[in-house]
């Protein structure tokens, strides 16, 4: 069972959100695969990683750099884990076939786009009869992420979906 976490953006685009993220799987010792819809996402990403503040940077690579196997993080449009990733990020849109091959998958999708959102909801409701492990985050006004709903049960309280699955 993979827990996967569906992050709404809401405040902020996915080249600001990303780095974020990033930075908190990297601050946990975790090495990282992202998953783009093309490759020139993948190096617009690149670049951002580079450049979203001056003085920090995120240690990737892409096919493009090479040596996979020493980059804490990957950029990738193809589904593979060349880095030995444990955490998966999805974004625009991809739907991973194989989210059991990591322990926790990330899936960033454009709350400000109608058919991203439902297309999250489709991903939501079959990897939650796939039976992984559910939850919800919605960007606060300050860009943070509230967690707004999980399938895992609380002691006493039903499990919550609001994406409808």
């Amino acid at each position: 069972m993979t827990k996967i976490g569906f992050y709404h953006l809401t405040r902020w685009p996915l080249d600001q959100a990303l780095p974020r993220l990033l930075e908190k799987a990297l601050a946990a010792g975790q090495r990282v695969v992202v998953l783009a819809g093309s490759s020139e996402r993948v190096e617009a990403l690149s670049d951002r990683l580079w450049t979203y503040q001056p003085d920090s940077w995120l240690p990737h690579g892409t096919a493009r750099d090479g040596s996979a196997e020493r980059q804490p993080i990957w950029l990738t449009a193809d589904e593979e884990n060349p880095n030995g990733a444990a955490v998966l990020v999805a974004c625009d849109g991809v739907e991973p076939e194989r989210v059991e091959a990591y322990a926790r998958c990330l899936d960033l999708f454009d709350g400000t786009d109608p058919e991203a959102v439902a297309a999250a909801r489709r991903r939501w409701k079959r990897w939650k009869e796939a039976g992984h492990a559910l939850t919800y985050y919605q960007q606060s006004e300050q860009g943070g992420w509230v967690e707004k709903a999980s399938t895992e049960a609380v002691p006493g309280l039903p499990p919550r979906s609001p994406l409808g699955g």
